[in-house]
């Protein structure tokens, strides 16, 4: 059921960023619609295919075997088996800020990726609690949805900017107010659609999920208190919010027009929640 939902979501996505493509090439006549048709087939392919990849380029993330990912790798590993999953790739990335986030098109294709800032804060416990919330994610199979979802949202932002450069963003003679208005308009929306489509029910599944995975909730709920208090005051070394959707906690950015895109819920909701499993 749950597979279900999220490809009809990951669908919907990918049909939304198309229509609004051509919404957009249809102001510039036949022409406008081939070009945009063909930009929006070469995104969607891109998005499905390769999202997975942009995020952890992003990231810089540095893959880890086993020889080289030492505990981190071990676990991943040990808690994979426990969850009936094949085994992720698993990253490493160069950030302070702690945080972590799973991502992949389907279990054969997926990752966990950690930050060096994670790695250093959490003990083997809250880490356990951290991996077994990604795998959830893996094991519910929405990281294919909250992908794509960051990349449109990357590819909206960036439409939006520009449009407001073009338009007048920038003060120069002859621009148009109205170009810069309707670009925002358009990724707002479109930021406002993909929140709907990136229920925030579905941390809470994977804190449920993963608190099972690691073999109880007390790991998880120690990792959440971390990384909200010490992400405030750390931010993402060069970040794009627009992938905010993938980390376990919302990562500190600071003020940008892609913080449109945020969509967790409240940490102590979540703690609450796992509270009860106790």
């Amino acid at each position: 059921m749950i597979r279900t939902i999220n490809n009809f979501k990951t669908a919907l996505l990918l049909g939304g960023l198309m229509g609004l493509f051509l919404l957009a090439g249809g102001f510039y006549g036949q022409q406008g619609l081939v070009i945009a048709l063909v930009f929006g087939l070469l995104t969607n392919f891109g998005a499905w295919f390769f999202s997975d990849k942009i995020a952890i380029a992003a990231m810089q993330g540095r893959e880890v075997t086993r020889a080289q990912g030492g505990d981190l790798y071990a676990m991943v590993e040990s808690l994979s088996e426990r969850a009936g999953l094949p085994m992720p790739r698993v990253y490493i990335c160069p950030q302070e800020a702690p945080n972590a986030f799973a991502t992949g098109r389907n279990p054969r294709h997926a990752a966990v990726a950690v930050t060096q800032g994670a790695l250093q804060l959490l003990n083997r416990e809250e880490l356990a609690g951290v991996i077994g919330h990604e795998l959830a994610h893996i094991k519910n199979r929405d990281t294919l949805t909250s992908t794509v979802a960051a990349t449109i949202s990357g590819v909206l932002a960036f439409v939006a900017q520009w449009g407001f450069m073009l338009g007048g963003g920038n003060n120069r003679e002859g621009s148009n107010p109205l170009v810069a208005l309707g670009a925002l308009i358009i990724a707002s929306v479109g930021a406002a659609l993909i929140k709907a489509m990136i229920s925030r029910s579905r941390e809470f599944v994977a804190d449920h999920d993963g608190a099972l995975i690691a073999g109880g909730p007390s790991g998880l709920i120690s990792a959440l208190q971390k990384l909200e208090h010490y992400g405030k005051h750390i931010p993402m070394d060069n970040p794009n919010p627009a992938q905010n959707n993938l980390f376990i906690v919302e990562p500190f950015c600071g003020n940008s027009l892609l913080n449109l895109f945020a969509s967790h819920p409240p940490t102590e909701a979540r703690i609450r929640a796992l509270s009860a499993l106790r």
